[in-house]
């Protein structure tokens, strides 16, 4: 197989990653077949996952003007995956020029190619390879001393991540790690999937994390109970914690028609 420029030495095209089939459900260029194989198989296991996607993104670019509109303008975009047009730094610099935006990933492909798209953009962006399990290797990084200052509010977004975290990785001490280090008015910026109140039936969750799982990064549907956890230590944003188009939206284009949409959760939380 062809190794295309974009793609560093030394990983295994054979093997699918997250975030190249997340790039994949988004219309992206940066995977492979493998990729697309896997994307395939969840796709036919949980029909619509790129329609979950799409709204996910949505909800993420509503959520960084929001924060822009608040005041807010360091972003700590961790699982932030290959970068795809209406990324992070864009919808916040179009908001406000001076923001300044912190990606961290542990995929390589994913670390690789926000670097070089953010080449020449250094003074107010960067890029860290690090994993949210390590909130220490990331809060400590270079990066982020450089570009973030934690005197003042931070939005985390923990966008599409958490749910491939195990329980067993304790996902939720983890983000309260990194909430007790960030300055009060901070935002914390959260998606996270669910078949709770969805019109996807359990055992089409059942079968979409058995697909993860075949390909070693496995994915954990919560209920909204446990999704409401991570926002401990935080006041909740109205209109609370719901379905992704269901927050905020700012048209007739975020009131998605296609019921599937309506899969997962999404809310932001402040810092108080």
């Amino acid at each position: 197989m062809e190794r295309p420029a974009w793609a560093p030495q030394g990983i295994d095209l054979s093997v699918p990653s997250v975030s190249r089939i997340y790039d994949y459900y988004l219309g992206g260029s940066h995977n492979f077949e493998a990729d697309r194989e896997a994307a395939r198989r969840a796709i036919e296991a949980f029909p619509g996952l790129p329609k979950i996607m799409q709204a996910n993104r949505a909800f993420m670019r509503r959520a960084v003007r929001f924060a822009v509109r608040e005041g807010v303008t360091q972003f700590l975009d961790i699982g932030s995956g290959i970068p795809t047009f209406g990324n992070v730094h864009e919808i916040a610099r179009a908001a406000d020029p001076a923001a300044r935006v912190v990606y961290v990933d542990n995929d390589p492909v994913a670390v690789a190619h926000s670097r070089a798209v953010l080449t020449g953009d250094e003074d107010r962006t960067g890029v860290v390879a690090a994993d949210f399990r390590d909130p220490k290797d990331i809060l400590g990084s270079d990066e982020v001393g450089r570009l973030l200052d934690l005197e003042r509010p931070v939005a985390l977004l923990l966008v599409a991540l958490l749910h491939f975290l195990q329980d067993g990785d304790d996902p939720w001490g983890r983000v309260a790690e990194l909430r007790d280090e960030l300055a009060p008015g901070s935002l914390l910026i959260l998606t996270h999937a669910s078949v709770e109140g969805s019109p996807r039936r359990s055992e089409q969750g059942d079968r979409v994390e058995g697909v993860y799982r075949t390909i070693g990064s496995p994915l954990i549907m919560r209920s909204r109970s446990e999704v409401e956890r991570f926002f401990d230590g935080f006041e909740m944003v109205e209109p609370g914690l719901v379905s992704m188009p269901d927050w905020r939206p700012e048209g007739p284009a975020d009131q998605e028609e296609d019921p599937v949409a309506y899969t997962g959760f999404g809310g932001v939380g402040r810092k108080a």
